[in-house]
């Protein structure tokens, strides 16, 4: 079973969804990805989803509100993320970009070996349905220019706003 749990963040409510074994989404609520996401998992896991809490969502919210408050820079939750072995490969290297700072597609192909495979690490990096904990927001264009994020740009650069420790006042969640 994947439970899913909603708490609020100062960029808008997120959406939690755990198995027993550990977090398998986290995305801002309202994101068009949501039930695309949920129905890939529920086939990829042979689950369905009803609402709930379980000790992976628990976690992922007091990690998730601690990273806001500027007290977690790195997290521990669990997870349970299905996917390719190059998808795995592509979220695990994501997990490595340093909290505060970013790489671009080429950077991230070139660390897994795969020089060649700038648009397939972008796809990887697309497919990840773990906000914040898999740090996709840190990928930005080699010429420095945001480029797309599921939960918007805005909260992409309010993400990496934050992570600089800029001073920002309260984001605009209209985007």
């Amino acid at each position: 079973m994947i439970v899913l749990h909603t708490f609020p963040t100062p960029l808008g409510n997120m959406l939690a969804g755990a198995s027993e074994h550990g977090l398998c989404l986290l995305e801002f609520a309202g994101s068009r990805r949501i039930e695309g996401e949920l129905h890939d998992l529920q086939r990829l896991l042979g689950s369905q989803s009803k609402i709930g809490e379980n000790a992976h969502t628990r976690l992922a919210a007091a990690q998730i509100g601690e990273y806001f408050r500027r007290e977690r820079q790195s997290f521990s939750v669990p997870l349970h993320t299905p996917g390719s072995p190059f998808q795995r490969q592509v979220w695990a290297a994501l997990q490595s970009i340093p909290y505060g700072e970013t790489t671009h597609y080429q950077a991230l192909a070139e660390s897994l070996g795969k020089p060649a495979a700038v648009r397939a690490v972008a796809a990887a990096n697309g497919a990840n349905r773990v906000s914040i904990l898999i740090p996709c927001h840190r990928v930005i264009g080699k010429d420095g220019s945001l480029t797309g994020y599921g939960g918007g740009l805005h909260r992409k650069q309010w993400l990496l706003d934050h992570e600089h420790g800029r001073h920002q006042a309260q984001p605009d969640l209209l985007g």
